[in-house]
């Protein structure tokens, strides 16, 4: 109203100066319609950091539709004429950020500029790197402040993002909290709109003014309701902005308009000061004013581009007084210095907020009023005016005569709308209408906060009593009961036995002193008794040394004592006696070792004899883009680290200077990478290294991964010249390929590649043609291994790390020890599987791995023809659970596919029908001449089965030719049994025939280890 009324006054003057109407200038009629206007700035924050443009495919949708909703949004600031005869009108500008803010547009008005910043809108490109919102709504903030309107109460941001990331890096404008508390304090209010899915509510709502300004707001869905969504969020913010903008802008009565100015009056009292004026235009440059006072502290400003190298400065200020120094020797006085320059001017502080608006000075004294005006003459026809304050109803006037009907006139032309009526009154309720069509089922709610526990159920009614059971057993002799409630006192009992005398009371205290007596004076008393006997008294001093005594008559002699006395020194060694006759021969010993048992002696001794690793040089490259997470970021470091102590440990691999050598890249978007290796020059051992790796923080920007993989070229393999080198890449699979157009293969002409692609925060599995890229899958020549796993915990896990290392050191160097094998003639040999439950199924499998290692050495070994050594694979259980796997094939292929298909039966275990199974194949299979051996795998445990019963199945074999050799595994098998399986006898046991025959291991993994099993292939084809 204030503003209102100060335009009238500064037009009066022109008005009558001129001499003429209001409606003859139309350029002062435009100016005071635009005063009576209520703008609203609204300026669009829009989130296009990698979390966003990367999450979905294809590539940007995301943003696209996020630029789709601002645009529909301006769309819809359109005018708004509220009933306080002022206009709604908008201003609207944008930015978007990443790791930088651009602006799109200032603020502009609507609908001029509509246009202008909807195409604006449409040509922005994703930036796609980090995620900087802070430093984004603090810029929105100041261009609201800057290009805004006057009316501070009508000022609003709307903030399109994910909420992403949610913790691990430092926001560098002083973080979301700080940018909120600045927007509240300045009076703007903020609405948070999320890009969905996988948005992140709570930092939504520490953006948004309050609940109301968050709701369910959403500029992006991948739902079917997507345009429902959006329309909803739009419809729903205008209309709180209006509401809030009517009560703002129509706070004050609504008058009628004016009436002719009046006669300038009397001059009122000062006026209360105004608020400060827009900003003017830049003016010309003054002169350089006195250093201002300091200003207030202000945020935290955007970082600026690399500005161009600057001139050499001047002087600088004089410095701080230095610590008293030692005193100098005398010098020449110098010539007198010239003056320093004066000091630069001190910048000038932020303009403060304003003030609060101070008490309404006093209504000033009416003035006179003016002489009363000519006639004007008429003006043009206004706009029609409200409906004025009804009259009071005029006398009702005298009837007229009624006049003679006029001819029937044309047609008028459609009237003006006229001035609106009355109010009517308020009408009836209607009916009810028709229910609606049922709405469509909206999302799902979060799960609402648990309630308050109920009351406690009031106990029910006793049951009747059940029927009495039948008497259990006596139960143990349970623990003392607690004591129980004290007793009602027993009858009076007889009188006891008179006690023993008690000891004398403690002496009473003196009484008081009688009446003076008055009797004459007695007759002596007897005597007293002697009182105690007092307290000993102190030791006395020691007293003097007497004289010495006579000396003593001679004892009595003692009695003899039995025992002997010590023994004396050993005497010297005496001459050597002649030599005896020879002895009787002794038994024959057991064989000595042979070449394959000295072989594995050899090896277990000398620890230079395994297969080494190395040296081998490891290339990690890191993603440490904003998909992955702080905590996925975390695990990956662990990862590379158990990787390093796993080769160091398992595999015995050196990481030190001339030996095995390990790099890190992480990386994220353009220029980012960042790189730590051995031979750095804080880095001199492993151990600084994998501190490194601890130490690295995540980027938390844009994946540009064919730029890390050519940077890893260029830096790191170049310091690594070993000609055996691994490299393994930890990504999400998401490469920003449209911004990075470096190929994803720069690594495949130099090393193998290992690519690792995890699932990203999203829970959106990893691009696999990316991860082929990587690992080089499409090129004949160094294809490497190309991962996919669901989440970063799984690189935890102990066999996937196997795996790696494994991978790693797949190329071993290994000491060639072999110990040839021959036949010479035709061989059936069958391998009898144990498959009983008491083996375990990870048993079996290892089981599984030694039989294949059995049947290759047999099949390669020397022979007069190929088919000349054929190999049976049979595993057995109970008593009819015998599978033959495979029936003296001599085509290593075709056995070790058969063993690799066994299932393991996990049953009882009967090896006697095992055996008496192996007699009957034979019987049906085998070759006349051939030499049938059988491998017995067992631990001499078979249930219901006697010495005497595999004593017998053993003869049965052993008479039909067959030669029977037993591999025990454990310590706790049945010595009785394995003795009559390996000899077929209960008794006399032959040593030398049970040594060649029968092998033992302590553990199933001790088959794997050495040359066991070529020991157990030697013994069996020996003749």
């Amino acid at each position: 109203m204030r503003l209102r009324d100060f335009l009238f006054t500064l037009l009066l003057p022109a008005g009558f100066l001129g001499g003429g109407s209001w409606a003859q200038r139309p350029e002062i009629t435009t100016r005071v319609a635009n005063a009576e206007d209520c703008p609203v700035d609204l300026f669009f924050v829009l989130d296009t950091s990698e979390s966003v443009a990367l999450r979905v495919k294809p590539f940007g949708d995301l943003v696209a539709q996020v630029k789709d909703f601002t645009n529909r949004f301006i769309d819809k600031l359109t005018n708004r004429y509220y009933r306080c005869d002022r206009n709604l009108v908008w201003n609207a500008g944008a930015l978007h950020y990443s790791d930088e803010v651009v602006l799109i547009k200032s603020l502009t008005s609507m609908p001029s500029g509509r246009n202008e910043l909807k195409n604006r809108v449409s040509d922005v490109n994703y930036i796609g790197k980090g995620t900087y919102t802070d430093c984004a709504i603090k810029r929105g903030i100041e261009e609201l402040l800057i290009s805004g309107s006057h009316h501070k109460e009508n000022k609003y941001l709307i903030v399109v993002t994910d909420g992403h990331p949610l913790e691990g890096y430092k926001e560098p404008c002083g973080g979301l909290d700080d940018a909120a508390n600045e927007a509240k304090h300045l009076g703007i209010k903020v609405f948070s709109v999320a890009i969905s899915p996988n948005h992140l509510d709570q930092r939504l709502n520490i953006i948004a003014t309050d609940h109301a300004y968050r709701r369910n707001f959403t500029a992006t869905s991948l739902k079917p309701t997507r345009e429902l969504d959006v329309e909803e969020t739009i419809n729903t913010i205008i209309d709180m902005i209006k509401v809030n903008t009517e009560q703002s802008c129509c706070s004050f009565e609504c008058q009628p308009p004016r009436g002719p100015p009046g006669p300038s009056g009397d001059p009122g009292n000062e006026g209360e000061r105004g608020k400060p004026g827009l900003p003017g235009q830049k003016g010309e440059a003054g002169e350089p004013g006195r250093p201002g006072d300091m200003g207030p502290v202000g945020y935290q400003g955007m970082k600026g581009d690399k500005g161009s190298r600057g001139e050499k400065g001047s002087r600088g200020a004089k410095g701080a007084k230095g610590e008293k120094g030692r005193r100098g020797i005398d010098g020449i006085d110098g010539m007198k210095g010239e003056a320093g320059y004066p000091g630069l001017p001190g910048c000038k502080g932020s303009p403060g907020f304003d003030g609060a608006q101070g008490p309404p000075g006093p209504k000033g004294d009416p003035g006179a009023y003016g002489p009363k005006g000519g006639k004007g003459e008429p003006g043009d026809d206004g706009k029609p005016g409200r409906q004025g304050i009804p009259g009071s109803p005029g006398e009702k006037g005298a009837p007229g005569n009624q006049g003679e009907p006029g001819p029937a006139g044309e047609m008028g032309d459609e009237g003006a709308l006229g001035p609106d009526g009355p109010a009517g009154e308020r009408g009836s309720n209607g009916e009810r209408g028709p229910p609606g069509s049922p709405g469509d089922r909206g999302p799902r709610g979060e799960p609402g906060e648990p309630g308050p526990p109920g009351d406690q159920g009031r106990e029910g009614p006793l049951g009747p009593p059940g029927d009495q059971g039948e008497a259990g057993p006596p139960g143990p002799k349970g623990y003392r009961g607690d004591d129980g409630p004290r007793g009602n006192e027993g009858p009076k009992g007889l009188p006891g036995a008179p006690g023993l005398p008690g000891d004398p009371g403690l002496m009473g205290e003196r009484g008081e002193d009688g009446p003076p007596g008055n009797g004459t004076i007695g007759f002596t008393g007897a005597p007293g008794r002697p009182g105690d006997r007092g307290d000993p008294g102190i030791n006395g001093t020691k007293g003097y040394v007497g004289p010495k005594g006579d000396e003593g008559e001679p004892g009595d002699p003692g009695n003899d004592n039995p025992t002997p006395g010590p023994r004396g020194i050993k005497g010297a060694k005496g001459h050597r006696g002649p030599e005896g006759r020879p002895g009787p021969p002794g038994p024959v010993g057991p064989p000595g070792p042979d070449e394959c048992e000295i072989l594995d002696i050899i090896m277990k001794m000398c620890s230079c004899c395994e297969c080494t690793c190395g040296p081998v040089d490891l290339l990690f490259v890191l993603d440490s883009s904003e998909s992955i997470g702080l905590q996925n970021f975390q695990i990956a470091k662990d990862f590379i680290i158990k990787v390093i102590d796993r080769l160091s440990k398992d595999e015995r691999v050196k990481f030190e200077a001339g030996e095995s050598r390990v790099g890190v890249v992480q990386y994220s978007h353009d220029n980012t990478q960042e790189l730590v290796a051995m031979g750095d020059a804080n880095i001199d051992n492993i151990g600084a290294l994998k501190q490194a790796v601890k130490n690295l923080k995540w980027i938390a920007g844009g994946t540009y991964t064919g730029e890390a993989l050519q940077f890893t070229k260029d830096n790191l393999l170049r310091r690594f010249t070993s000609d055996k080198r691994v490299a393994i890449v930890i990504t999400d699979g998401r490469s920003d390929t449209l911004r990075d157009p470096t190929p994803l293969n720069s690594l495949c002409d130099v090393t193998p590649v290992v690519s690792l692609g995890i699932g990203d925060i999203f829970r959106n599995p990893p691009n696999p043609d990316h991860l082929n890229d990587i690992a080089c899958l499409s090129r004949p020549t160094r294809p490497g291994l190309s991962i996919q796993r669901d989440n970063y915990a799984e690189l935890l896990d102990d066999t996937f790390l196997q795996n790696i290392t494994s991978y790693v050191c797949q190329e071993k160097k290994c000491p060639d020890y072999t110990c040839p094998i021959t036949f010479n003639g035709l061989a059936d040999i069958t391998l009898l599987v144990d498959s009983s439950t008491s083996v375990g199924s990870k048993n079996f499998e290892t089981t599984k791995k030694f039989v294949k290692r059995l049947a290759e050495r047999f099949l390669e070994a020397g022979k007069p023809a190929d088919d000349s050594v054929r190999i049976s694979v049979v595993q057995y259980s109970g008593r009819s659970q015998q599978k033959v796997e495979a029936q003296f094939q001599y085509n290593y292929t075709v056995i070790a596919k058969a063993i690799d298909n066994m299932e393991f039966i996990n049953d009882a275990t009967d090896v006697n029908a095992a055996l008496r199974y192996i007699t009957g194949l034979y019987q049906r299979s085998s070759r006349a001449g051939a030499k049938k051996r059988v491998l017995v795998f067992s631990d001499g445990n078979s249930q219901g089965i006697t010495a005497k019963a595999i004593e017998r199945a053993v003869q049965e074999a052993q008479q039909a030719g067959i030669e029977i050799y037993v591999l025990a595994v454990g310590s706790q098998a049945n010595e009785p049994n394995i003795r009559v399986l390996v000899t077929g006898k209960s008794a006399d046991y032959d040593v030398v025939y049970g040594e060649r025959h029968l092998f033992r291991v302590p553990d199933y993994t001790s088959l794997l280890r050495g040359v066991f099993y070529q020991t157990v292939s030697r013994k069996i084809a020996v003749d």
